[in-house]
């Protein structure tokens, strides 16, 4: 693995196995923000949100929710599967907390926690890490959010399939929340074919449209 500074002065990280970035070499923070933060976290209108994150990667969106989570008072449980681990010396040189003014301690302490097991980093985070593949999990959970930041389908299809969206919205709660980088059509159409409502947003700087796909209310 490999670090690559992106436009907006933070890192990623080019995956060994798959030859992509994790993040948006247009803005790895700016892009997070805009897909995940804005477009996700922020709609939910909870006080306590349970959120699944495709994709732990980096652990940048996990940071970024936690940050929000302490200055909302937001009391958020973070379950994201990630079948590639990044190895703590990379993740230690990313060094997201001098870009965000943030805790470095609690940065290694979300990398550190144990997997499989639900972990309470700060009083408003807690984050249960899933060593798995996505195809293989059998959700006991319901969700008000999910970030899906699987790599793009033209490297991970398996991911991005019907079936799966089916299943995140039978375990989602009315009203929930997916937010993804990706503007396919091919998505788009999986995503309603599941259920769900979907709209197109701007994208981040770089990308002209993003999805978000929102289950009905009963």
């Amino acid at each position: 693995m490999e670090l690559r500074l992106t436009a907006d002065g933070s890192n990623t990280v080019v995956s060994d196995i798959f030859s992509e970035t994790y993040h948006s070499v247009n803005g790895a923070v700016t892009e997070s923000m805009h897909v995940f933060i804005d477009a996700g976290l922020k709609v939910c209108t909870k006080k306590r949100i349970r959120i699944f994150e495709v994709g732990f990667g980096t652990g940048l969106n996990a940071l970024l929710t936690s940050i929000e989570a302490e200055k909302h008072n937001l009391h958020i449980e973070y379950h994201s599967v990630e079948l590639y681990p990044i190895p703590l010396e990379i993740v230690e040189n990313l060094r997201y907390h001098d870009f965000l003014s943030s805790d470095i301690q609690m940065f290694k302490t979300m990398h550190e926690a144990p997997w499989d097991a639900l972990a309470q980093i700060s009083p408003n985070f807690q984050l249960k890490k899933i060593a798995a593949n996505l195809l293989d999990i059998n959700f006991t959970d319901f969700f008000d959010v999910v970030f899906f930041d699987a790599f793009s389908p033209g490297i991970q299809p398996e991911l991005w399939t019907g079936d799966i969206f089916a299943k995140f919205y039978n375990h989602m709660f009315p009203g929930g929340i997916i937010t993804t980088y990706c503007a396919k059509g091919e998505v788009r159409r999986n995503m309603k074919t599941s259920g769900f409502e979907v709209e197109r947003l701007p994208g981040p700087p770089g990308k002209r449209e993003m999805l978000r796909a929102k289950k009905k209310r009963s």
